[in-house]
């Protein structure tokens, strides 16, 4: 496991305040109240484990099918459902969302290699990454695949507790499939938006892996 670039900054600020809330707590309180600095102790380790995880890059041998649409990232299936697009495509298209926890890794990943033709960010709310209209008017940056004579749109979504989404792609880019898309610091959710002829492989409430688990095949 390694972590990723996008950690550096958070990283070493939850260290500092680690070692300096710890530092303040054993000299002004472990001498009268030790319960309360041992306390504290344990609440900031995890606090700084929870920090670090978010970062983190499992090793995983990805999933490399031409057939196939990979989770862009790891998380819950919450919505599969034949939607009119709202950008870029103007026809009906089958919307699968992934919902990131806290927990889960935040890395984002290509579904499919092929051809970036469409980036773009749109400013947005902040609404619970579960919430209805998340997918239309929150924060989001959306990219569009080309793969031959198909296509499928990608919206990185942001959430109530995820206010920075990063995303490393620029139109006319070659992608390769499950290489980094981007990333969304402290979860949310991605949507997938695939044509309608494309066969399902996942169901609500699947648990998936980004880079690895097939959503769909085309």
């Amino acid at each position: 496991m390694t972590l990723h670039r996008e950690g550096k900054g958070s990283i070493i600020i939850a260290v500092i305040l680690f070692l300096l809330i710890n530092f303040l707590t054993y000299k002004f309180l472990y001498p009268s109240y030790p319960i309360i600095f041992y306390f504290l102790l344990i609440v900031t380790l995890v606090v700084l484990g929870l920090v670090i995880s978010f970062f983190r890059i499992p090793n995983r041998n990805y999933t490399i099918n031409p057939s196939a649409v990979v989770a862009p990232c790891d998380g819950k299936v919450v919505v599969i459902e034949e939607v009119q697009a709202d950008e870029y495509f103007s026809d009906r298209r089958i919307q699968v969302s992934i919902f990131m926890s806290p927990l889960n890794v935040h890395v984002n990943r290509n579904p499919v290699a092929g051809e970036v033709v469409y980036n773009q960010y749109h400013k947005g709310k902040y609404l619970v990454a579960w919430h209805p209209k998340s997918s239309t008017e929150n924060e989001r940056h959306s990219n569009v695949y080309r793969v031959g004579d198909k296509e499928v749109l990608t919206k990185q979504i942001a959430g109530a507790l995820a206010k920075r989404i990063v995303n490393y792609l620029s139109v006319g880019d070659k992608v390769t499939q499950a290489g980094e898309m981007g990333f969304i610091k402290f979860g949310s959710r991605v949507d997938l938006l695939l044509p309608l002829n494309a066969d399902i492989k996942v169901k609500i409430g699947d648990v998936a892996v980004g880079g690895i688990t097939e959503i769909a095949h085309w």
